[in-house]
């Protein structure tokens, strides 16, 4: 296979994964509204990361899944997990309680161009014009899709203290993926799966050791069926599947060209909350997806070919 057969063949695996990890995504908002209404935010992270944890525990003990992890440091792997989920989880989590919805998806949606920032500065990988114009062409798309849903704001420096080092954290777990190419797909997720359940666990236990209800949070998914279908999705889906197919869209086609799949779990969202929830739709949010479509499409249009 020819140098420019392979590269083409790396840019459409990794835009696939990219598209297959934000239908992930964004479907998990679903599932997310549906889990708090029995438990903590923290109480559903502890829970959703154990059995992400879990399953990818026993896909590598049997096989399935290939690590190998010997005369490899550890040290940028542990500060990829710090990062995400660790760090960028805790700030979404609380800067959403702080603020409103529309002000989170704001900050969040700001992502790409957060992650193209760190990827110059870090990495000196300068995006293609085509791809900054795709780029910016969906966070309009996104800054539609959300604000025809409302405008209220909350004015909460700590919440937007809060996504800020979320969106932050984030970029720089993408440039650390991209950069350290020595470790799989498989082995990144591993890792982050296994301190996230380790971080949210003991952060849930710790809440709810403060107000006597860990026998209640331990036996939650036993008691309420509709939360254990919730972390069931969130624990495989949004977070096995998803991290592994995000860490492969990012090595496979770098921060900047992945970014510009982050509208894609908007207009997921936003699909699901009308054919699922019954919520509405207007014409404004018909707009955004339809921008948000079209930005996806002007930053990947160029497979394999550089692009000014």
């Amino acid at each position: 296979m020819s140098r420019e057969n392979a590269n083409t063949k790396n840019i459409i695996t990794g835009c696939l994964c990219a598209l297959g990890a934000e239908t992930f995504y964004g479907f998990s908002f679903i599932f997310t509204r549906q889990a708090v209404n029995f438990a903590s935010a923290f109480a559903l992270l502890g829970w959703r990361f154990f059995i992400a944890f879990v399953v990818m525990l026993a896909l590598v003990l049997t096989g399935v899944v290939k690590t190998n992890l010997k005369k490899k440091k550890l040290g940028p792997l542990l500060l990829m997990a710090m990062l995400f989920p660790t760090i960028y989880f805790t700030g979404e989590t609380l800067g959403i309680k702080l603020t409103t919805a529309t002000e989170s998806g704001v900050f969040i949606a700001a992502i790409p161009i957060t992650a193209i920032i760190a990827s110059s500065l870090i990495l000196k990988k300068k995006p293609f014009r085509r791809q900054v114009a795709g780029i910016l062409v969906t966070m309009a798309g996104v800054a539609i899709t959300i604000f025809a849903v409302g405008t209220s704001a909350s004015f909460s420096p700590a919440g937007y203290m809060f996504l800020v080092l979320a969106v932050v954290s984030y970029s720089l777990y993408c440039v650390m993926v991209e950069k350290h190419t020595e470790y799989t797909g498989a082995e990144i997720t591993f890792l982050i799966l296994t301190f996230g359940a380790a971080a949210f666990g003991i952060i849930a236990m710790v809440e709810a050791g403060a107000s006597g209800s860990i026998p209640a949070l331990l036996t939650l998914p036993f008691r309420e069926p509709a939360f254990l279908a919730a972390v069931l999705y969130l624990g495989i889906g949004s977070s096995v599947c998803a991290f592994f197919l995000n860490n492969i869209a990012l090595a496979k086609i770098g921060v900047n060209r992945s970014s510009s799949f982050v509208g894609v779990g908007t207009v997921v969202t936003v699909l699901a909350g009308t054919f699922l929830l019954g919520e509405p739709f207007s014409a404004a949010q018909i707009v955004g997806a339809a921008v948000i479509i079209v930005g996806v499409y002007i930053a990947n249009v160029s497979l394999g070919k550089k692009t000014e």
